[in-house]
């Protein structure tokens, strides 16, 4: 676990309940749900859940933030998209097509609000050249078992990242910083605003986590 704290989360435009300093947020369990526009399982899963622990806790201290970013799919997971998710319930591309599937959207729309702060991740032009050494980096940042990897695995590992950075066209500063490996993914700070944990997918401790966290004065 790095030594980040909140202040560290870069939001680069709010689009409901900001602006926001976060350092205001100091004495709350704050729950940063890093999320894309266009994942399913952000919208399947994550959201759902970040909104039963929201309207469970928030009285109790825990302050929770939708952040969307992009990794991919740069031209759907982007500001316009996530200003019309927030404004109208209006979802798009592999989102959509999985709502619908699973018969969770309403004439073509969310069924529910968010009814905590969204903001987005900044996202900039990627400028660093894909060398030897940003691949080496890049894997043991995300991965912080691959030195124990065997040989193949390395060499495997290597070469899925250096295509990854080969094609990626922009970096998304918050999700870097923390190393996150997909989305959805969850940042958890305490009340100190100290980073107490990181993870990615569907976790069973979460609402554990945050009720401990909680307890702490």
């Amino acid at each position: 676990m790095n030594n980040y704290k909140l202040s560290d989360v870069v939001v680069d435009a709010w689009v409901q309940g900001g602006p926001i300093d976060l350092d205001d947020l100091l004495g709350s369990v704050v729950m940063i749900e890093v999320f894309q526009v266009n994942c399913p399982g952000c919208f399947l899963h994550a959201l759902p859940r970040a909104i039963d622990l929201h309207n469970r806790y928030a009285t109790q201290g825990l302050a929770v933030i939708g952040l969307a970013t992009a990794f991919e799919d740069y031209d759907k997971n982007t500001l316009e998209n996530l200003q019309k998710l927030v404004s109208t319930g209006e979802v798009i591309g592999e989102t959509y097509k999985a709502l619908n599937r699973y018969d969770q959207l309403s004439q073509g729309k969310l069924k529910w609000q968010m009814p905590f702060p969204v903001g987005m991740d900044r996202v900039v032009v990627e400028t660093e050249p894909v060398t030897e050494e940003r691949v080496c980096r890049y894997a043991t940042q995300v991965l912080p078992d691959f030195e124990s990897r065997s040989d193949k695995e390395k060499k495997a590992i290597l070469q899925q990242v250096k295509h990854y950075l080969e094609q990626k066209s922009m970096r998304a500063v918050t999700f870097e910083r923390f190393a996150l490996q997909g989305t959805p993914s969850c940042i958890l700070f305490d009340r100190k605003g100290e980073l107490k944990d990181v993870s990615f997918g569907q976790i069973d401790y979460k609402q554990a986590m945050v009720e401990h966290f909680l307890a702490e004065k």
